[in-house]
């Protein structure tokens, strides 16, 4: 079932580790077909080390339950879920550990905005959450996480198209896009701007970008008038 499904799933994981992004078994991605409400996602806790399309999970989307697979999904599972359930147009997505995303993540503010590398992906800031509170960490975890996420898109009227990711506070990215390979681009991408942002905040704490500029790059990229690249 999904076999094509499960081995795009399984290569965008994969690519995680060819782009140093995720140690050990720090990290997950998944994919979705729409038409049949199944998701696809990456097994609890197994090592990439010879992961293979038939390692993957398939999930129903709104129950959660396990339709096919041999292994228990990821821990994360209920939490792409939620982010699916949320944002039609999501196709992928991914949960890493990198290390400078992170670092947002547990100083708890946002990756801010500050040249055009940012601004050809991300459209403005990267949000970093809300903490959940004791409760959300105790009931239903990683489905509050999920909802924390959402939240703190529409609170602050976000694009989860223009701002494909977040951060977690104390925990960690998440990123999406159209597929599962794109959700994992996005991490990669993300990861990137975060260490650029350490290393300029470092030099001029005070560093911004012109909204023009942050514009100009974002949608020479992205929209009905975009012109970078081959079309």
């Amino acid at each position: 079932m999904l076999d094509e499904l499960k081995n795009s799933v399984c290569a965008a994981n994969l690519e995680l580790v060819k782009r140093g992004v995720v140690i050990y078994t720090w990290g997950n991605v998944s994919g979705i077909d729409r038409d049949k409400g199944l998701v696809v996602i990456k097994p609890s806790g197994v090592s990439y080390d010879g992961m293979c399309p038939d390692d993957m999970v398939i999930v129903d989307l709104e129950s959660g339950k396990v339709v096919e697979g041999n292994r228990r999904p990821s821990s994360d599972t209920q939490t792409h879920l939620q982010l699916y359930r949320s944002f039609p147009a999501i196709g992928g997505i991914t949960h890493t550990h990198s290390v400078n995303a992170v670092a947002f993540a547990q100083a708890g503010i946002d990756i801010p905005a500050l040249g055009t590398t940012h601004a050809d992906y991300f459209y403005g800031p990267i949000p970093c959450t809300r903490e959940l509170t004791q409760n959300e960490v105790e009931n239903a975890y990683e489905l509050n996480t999920g909802k924390v996420i959402v939240e703190c898109l529409k609170d602050r009227d976000i694009d989860p198209i223009a701002v494909p990711g977040v951060v977690v506070k104390n925990h960690g990215p998440f990123t999406w896009g159209k597929n599962a390979a794109e959700s994992v681009y996005h991490a990669v991408v993300m990861d990137v701007i975060a260490e650029m942002g350490i290393k300029t905040m470092l030099i001029n704490p005070q560093a911004s970008i012109a909204k023009y500029v942050l514009d100009k790059h974002y949608t020479r990229k992205h929209g009905p008038n975009a012109y970078y690249g081959q079309g």
